[in-house]
């Protein structure tokens, strides 16, 4: 990532970049684990930009963050439990509040300079979530955690970075890793992750390995999407389960979100939902291709 005058220029894929006009930077600085911008722009309000990637816009983030949590926490027959990882925004928090059964939710991010600035530059983004008294907010590595602690939760929500190699959060993609999660699990838990791309371009990087990755772990893997302008791309979400995971009609979800659910969604409803996971064809031929579990032919992360 680079701020050329007033543009950000961001590279996509080694071959592909794309600029956007800032209108003020924020913030502009490094913490002990990366590099952090906050930005406004004409087109996407306030950003929050880490080691050179989009993490999400105030234009857009209620897509990325609403695909991510209410899948997962209406699969589920009532959630009292959730474990947030990553997330420094506070937007996913702030879904995983909206529904009236949570009780406690536990957040783990690791760099309390993020978050800070967070609470600070991007108030639409937590709307306040961070002052919940449910809430249970530590910045500390989540394998540490959750290898030590005696909770147990009933959704775990992965609102990490991508699994670059060196990465802070590589290690939260691997075998091992969903393997401590698993174990931290109520009966009937939900896992969550974002995925990375799932364009046709890139979604092999990472999607289709995660997926994989968690099929491995879990008895129940399902992949879903959504198109988030900011990423230029189709953005990938895995779920998983030791439970079957419930297919939900359309008038299923919109009722359980009325239900469930104690504010207005901008994205995510029962149509929504069905979309996600209509796979396009060459996802669903990336997963078949993948579905044997065997180390040699299909990668899985691993330490």
């Amino acid at each position: 990532m680079e701020l050329a005058g007033k543009w950000l220029l961001e590279t996509v894929y080694p071959d592909l970049a794309v600029m956007l006009r800032v209108q003020r930077v924020l913030y502009s600085g490094k913490t002990a684990y990366q590099n952090v911008e906050v930005l406004e722009s004409d087109l996407f309000g306030r950003s929050l930009v880490l080691d050179g990637k989009t993490q999400s816009t105030e234009r857009d983030e209620h897509i990325y963050h609403e695909a991510l949590v209410h899948p997962a926490m209406l699969l589920h027959r009532e959630p009292r439990s959730v474990f947030i990882g990553g997330g420094g925004e506070g937007a996913t928090l702030r879904e995983v509040l909206a529904h009236q059964s949570v009780q406690k939710v536990v957040m783990l991010d690791l760099d309390p300079e993020v978050v800070s600035l967070c609470r600070q530059h991007l108030p639409l983004h937590h709307r306040g979530s961070f002052d919940d008294p449910r809430l249970e907010l530590r910045h500390q590595d989540a394998r540490g955690y959750l290898a030590e602690c005696d909770q147990r939760f009933d959704v775990m929500v992965m609102d990490l970075v991508d699994p670059l190699e060196g990465g802070p959060a590589y290690l939260l993609y691997t075998q091992e890793y969903y393997q401590l999660a698993k174990a931290k699990m109520n009966p009937g838990g939900i896992l969550v992750t974002q995925s990375g791309p799932a364009g046709l371009v890139g979604h092999q990087e990472c999607f289709t390995i995660i997926h994989h990755t968690l099929a491995s772990t879990f008895n129940h893997a399902v992949a879903c999407q959504v198109h988030v302008p900011a990423f230029q791309t189709l953005w990938g979400f895995n779920l998983a389960s030791d439970a079957p995971l419930p297919k939900l009609s359309p008038e299923q979800v919109d009722r359980l979100a009325a239900q469930r659910i104690t504010h207005s969604l901008k994205f995510y409803d029962g149509e929504s939902h069905t979309n996600m996971f209509a796979l396009p064809k060459f996802l669903r031929q990336s997963i078949k291709a993948e579905s044997r579990i065997n180390r040699d032919a299909n990668p899985v992360f691993s330490f």
